[in-house]
């Protein structure tokens, strides 16, 4: 293998197995896929020691991706249920998984995600630094974020969010915004913090050529984490989004310069018709790169139901541009979800995806609607069940209050339109009083 990244071997015009199955799944042809990532504009996370995967494309012209957000804390310590939710998200057909564990020595449990996950695996190093290091955060070293960093590289994850945009500029910007909500990244704030009680640059950035080499080696994407994201509409789109945003760009072509390929992350919570104008923007100032949103969540006042605020504002993202969603759960601002919460995210998140794919006229996109359609007008209830996201509860919800009819619903009974009209279109005649009679 005479290529270290997917990028480099793209740059170089070798078309990888990883290249030729994106390909495959995408319907493109394999020599579109390889001039797209070596451009940056397609990423394969697929770090070469995760065996089990089964290589994604994220990026320009392709389907827009999903990923779940799970691991323990130290309020809720039960890898047992961490790994439910990895089979649920596995049997729904998400593309990627976050471990965010944040307590303790978390590296047998995301050793045992890896083995087994055919999706791609990503990581905050940040969140695991204290647990790994066993330090204060005071404490810590630059050179202890390397050793983070290639620990987990090491393991096999394919993607990690690492916040280098946030230094010194960065927070100067941030402080004179006087923003409602200050700082909600979670990676985001521990590095602010750590700034601020050390007097030092980010280590992130200043050691960001570092970084890099490790991450090569292993070929693992860096995802830019906007460690400066909107945590309320009152803060989106200002100065300290947008100038963070500015170093991400720079940061992109620092990394593509040596092979590494790049993703960057996005708001956040956002109104409505600010979405597509911030998907445009980081796309011009990131040289096109895959961007990455946590939702956007279009309001502030769901607690409960955010999974449909960040559906709705994931929805808008991917349709003006964004390609990978990160689910949000009702639990956001809540609680840890649990397994219901965990579907109901995906779900939530799947739909987004989708509708945003049939806007962009992604190839193949609108194939399944028309054959769910096709079922609803012939009532074909077992094929339609096929078809639905969430088949399991299209089922329940049918037979919860079954028809007398088979060919129809609870709801229409026979005056159900698709019945109606499948008779008209047949000769037969609509006669519900004689037919109420036999």
């Amino acid at each position: 293998m005479n290529y270290r990244t997917q990028m480099e071997a793209a740059k170089k015009g070798i078309i990888t197995k990883e290249m030729l199955s994106v390909a495959a799944k995408e319907h493109i042809k394999e020599e579109k896929i390889r001039e797209s990532v070596a451009c940056g504009r397609v990423a394969i996370p697929a770090n070469i020691k995760h065996k089990s995967l089964s290589p994604e494309g994220i990026g320009e012209g392709l389907r827009t991706k999903i990923n779940v957000n799970l691991g323990i804390s130290g309020d809720s310590i039960d890898y047992t249920r961490e790994m439910e939710k990895v089979d649920l998200a596995i049997k729904f057909g998400v593309e990627a998984i976050m471990d965010l564990s944040n307590y303790g020595k978390t590296n047998t449990f995301r050793t045992q995600l890896i083995s087994r996950s055919p999706a791609m695996i990503g990581t905050v190093p940040m969140y695991d630094a204290i647990g790994y290091l066993e330090k204060d955060l005071m404490d810590i070293k630059a050179a202890d974020f390397l050793k983070v960093v290639e620990a987990h590289a090491e393991e096999g994850v394919d993607f990690m969010t690492i916040h280098a945009g946030i230094n010194r500029r960065a927070v100067e910007c941030f402080k004179r915004s006087k923003r409602l909500t200050n700082i909600v990244s979670r990676g985001g704030s521990l590095l602010f913090a750590w700034m601020e009680m050390t007097g030092n640059e980010n280590p992130f950035y200043e050691y960001y050529d570092e970084f890099l080499e490790i991450l090569r080696e292993y070929d693992v994407t860096i995802s830019l984490g906007d460690a400066l994201r909107p945590g309320s509409i009152n803060d989106s789109s200002d100065a300290g989004q947008l100038s963070e945003l500015i170093e991400l760009g720079n940061l992109t072509e620092r990394a593509w310069e040596r092979d590494v390929q790049v993703m960057v992350e996005g708001p956040g919570h956002m109104a409505i018709n600010e979405i597509a104008a911030n998907m445009t923007i980081q796309k011009r100032l990131c040289h096109g790169a895959p961007f990455y949103v946590l939702g956007p969540l279009v309001t502030d006042i769901a607690p409960g139901y955010d999974h449909i605020t960040s559906a709705i504002g994931g929805a808008i993202a991917a349709s003006s541009g964004a390609d990978f969603l990160c689910y949000v759960t009702p639990a956001e601002h809540l609680r840890l979800p649990d397994l219901e919460d965990v579907k109901e995210g995906i779900v939530a998140s799947k739909i987004a995806a989708h509708a945003a794919d049939i806007a962009k006229g992604i190839p193949g996109a609108r194939e399944i609607d028309n054959k769910m359609s096709d079922a609803r007008r012939r009532i074909d209830w077992e094929e339609m069940f096929s078809y639905a996201i969430d088949g399991e509860k299209a089922r329940a919800y049918f037979e919860s209050a079954p028809p007398a009819e088979r060919h129809t619903c609870s709801m229409c009974g026979k005056m159900c339109a698709m019945r109606t009209t499948n008779k008209i279109l047949a000769g037969e005649k609509v006669e519900f009083c004689s037919e109420n009679k036999q």
